[in-house]
């Protein structure tokens, strides 16, 4: 089960040299996990998680294996986009591909001239969320139609795709995302078949100058304070920094070099961790002595559900989860002293699996 994120930007904004590093830095770690880049402009990025170290240690793991996010580096917008121009089919098409968008805003002056000729992070967040917009509008108009015609019909699943596109278009009229909009539980089902681009959720990354990569600035407080308002997620970063810490090879350089500059994990730490909250995942991990490893699924998900993200056998044959809680895992010294402490619960079909679950699937095909 992959899921990614589109990194989107206007020209000089620092976009690429956010990706550049973000994929640098996968690379460095080729040596402790499989690092793959699928295409020149999409990076496979392992999730920092300081407890997939501490299992494996008390599994006495031979080795460890992350789960990951991808990040798509996605073609250049410009005003214009949804009507064609520049690259805007490609970039449009592109965006329909990913789970959420990760949107870097410049939030320092410099050399570099601005496309639009002046440093506005929110004009740009605008800019780019005008041409997502107009590009549904006009899938929400045409897919309308052919729904109002198969109504008239009798057609029960176009009446129920009727109330969802209504509202939609409504809030696309207004200018609002279509993620702005509250859909009954029953009917999220059809609000996702209708593929919106202003649907998927958003996380702004203030690209800001070295000296203000700890504490952020004007700049960045404008992009925080749109995130906090529209419900979506915000990170400081300074692209130029991750990219000279993605150069560094000595772990310790690279540590004292943050600390030089106030800070305590690198910018691009926080993009992942980001993401990845921004994607609704948690982390769920199996332990013993050949690996340990994390794996990823989406809050909600059942105990058959991530057995079926470590093979489809394990779902389809599932018995039961022997599940200890990480913090259990811990506290007992490993798996066999959670046992003895009876902390190891066994769990079934309609199980509920929980951030830091360890778990032994078992299956019968």
């Amino acid at each position: 089960m992959g899921f990614n994120c589109g990194i989107v930007g206007l020209p000089n904004v620092g976009k690429s040299t956010l990706f550049n590093a973000l994929t640098e830095t996968a690379a460095a770690e080729s040596a402790n996990y499989p690092f793959c880049t699928i295409e020149p402009n999409v990076g496979r990025v392992p999730v920092p998680d300081p407890r997939l170290d501490e299992l494996a240690k008390l599994a006495k793991s031979a080795k460890t294996i992350p789960t990951y996010l991808e990040f798509v580096d996605i073609a250049g917008l410009v005003e214009g986009a949804s009507k064609g121009e520049g690259l805007g089919n490609k970039f449009l098409a592109n965006i329909r591909e990913v789970d959420a968008i990760v949107h870097v805003l410049r939030c320092f002056e410099g050399e570099v001239t601005h496309v639009d000729g002046s440093v506005d992070p929110i004009r740009d967040a605008e800019t780019v969320e005008t041409e997502l917009l107009l590009a549904d509008l006009e899938s929400v108009e045409r897919q309308t139609e052919a729904a109002i015609k198969k109504a008239r019909g009798q057609d029960k699943e176009a009446k129920e795709r009727l109330e969802v596109l209504e509202p939609v278009a409504a809030a696309l009229r207004e200018g609002q995302p279509a993620r702005s909009v509250t859909v009954p539980a029953e009917r999220r089902s059809v609000f996702r078949q209708l593929n919106l681009l202003s649907a998927k959720p958003v996380l702004y990354a203030a690209n800001v100058e070295e000296e203000s990569a700890a504490t952020g600035n004007a700049l960045s407080e404008k992009v925080a304070a749109r995130a906090e308002a529209e419900g979506s997620a915000c990170v400081v970063v300074s692209a130029a920094i991750e990219a000279e810490v993605a150069a560094l090879d000595d772990e310790a350089e690279k540590q004292e070099y943050l600390e030089s500059l106030g800070l305590e994990e690198t910018g691009l730490k926080r993009v992942i961790a980001a993401g990845y909250s921004l994607l609704d995942l948690l982390t769920f991990f199996t332990a013993g002595p050949k690996e340990s490893r994390a794996w990823t699924v989406r809050h909600g998900a059942t105990a058959p559900e991530a057995a079926g993200v470590i093979h489809s056998d394990f779902q389809r044959g599932f018995i039961r989860a022997e599940t200890i809680a990480y913090a259990d895992y811990l506290a007992c010294g490993g798996e066999q002293g959670a046992k003895d402490a009876g902390k190891m619960r066994a769990e079934g079909k309609d199980y509920i699996v929980q951030d830091g679950d360890v778990l032994l699937f078992r299956f019968n095909v």
